[in-house]
């Protein structure tokens, strides 16, 4: 079996160095959180432990929940050397996986009120997103949480998340006004370049640079 690890291996060993969990509880776990940053760590749940287990960074138990077996994952010794390792290292930028952007993208080859749709699903996504923002905040500030320990880490990234979240709503408002202002064929719109023109004069430091 190869020895080469993924970053969903590595996400897995994360959560597997918080607790040790089912393949179930893992895959809830990142619903929760995950999904966030890692989302194609889901469709690897129920294989990437036992591949774990067999390159002797994972172990299984097998339990019993009255008369129904189940099999718990737990990071082993040389689990958290080799997460360890993996964390040391800086990681890559994001991958952005964004359908209704996409679709935005291609406005001209579709209907006015067909981008006006995909920004108010960008909207509603992004209402949705800090509802459960808010929800998990309160989680930890009226309930202690389940992971209070981690609550230095899970503020970090609960900010990014909550950033995110804002300024897609942000976004979606204001295109909604420009989009409201083109004809029905997207074609045919009148691009604001004062708006690009505003973006190119910006001012950035050379390793922002492409080429950097």
């Amino acid at each position: 079996m190869s020895r080469e690890l993924t970053t969903t291996s590595y996400a897995i060993l994360g959560l597997l160095a918080i607790k040790p969990w089912t393949t179930y509880e893992l895959a809830q776990q990142m619903d929760r959180s995950l999904k966030h940053y890692w989302p194609r760590a889901a469709s690897r749940i129920y294989e990437e432990p036992k591949r774990l287990t067999a390159l002797g960074l994972a172990e299984a138990t097998a339990e019993r929940v009255g008369k129904r077996p189940r099999t718990v994952y737990s990071i082993t010794a040389e689990g958290r050397e080799t997460l360890a390792a993996w964390l040391a290292e800086p990681g890559g930028g994001p991958v952005v996986e964004f359908e209704a952007m996409l679709k935005v993208f291609f406005a001209e080859h579709a209907t006015t009120r067909d981008v006006l749709a995909n920004i108010d699903a960008i909207r509603l996504w992004a209402e949705r997103q800090n509802a459960e923002n808010v929800a998990f905040a309160r989680l930890y500030t009226e309930q202690g949480g389940p992971f209070p320990e981690r609550l230095a880490a899970i503020i970090l990234t609960g900010r990014f998340v909550t950033d995110l979240a804002d300024m897609l709503a942000k976004w979606s408002r204001w295109a909604a006004e420009v989009v409201g202002e083109w004809p029905d064929d997207p074609g045919e719109a009148t691009p604001d370049l004062d708006l690009l023109r505003a973006i190119a004069q910006r001012r950035v430091t050379p390793a922002e640079l492409p080429g950097g």
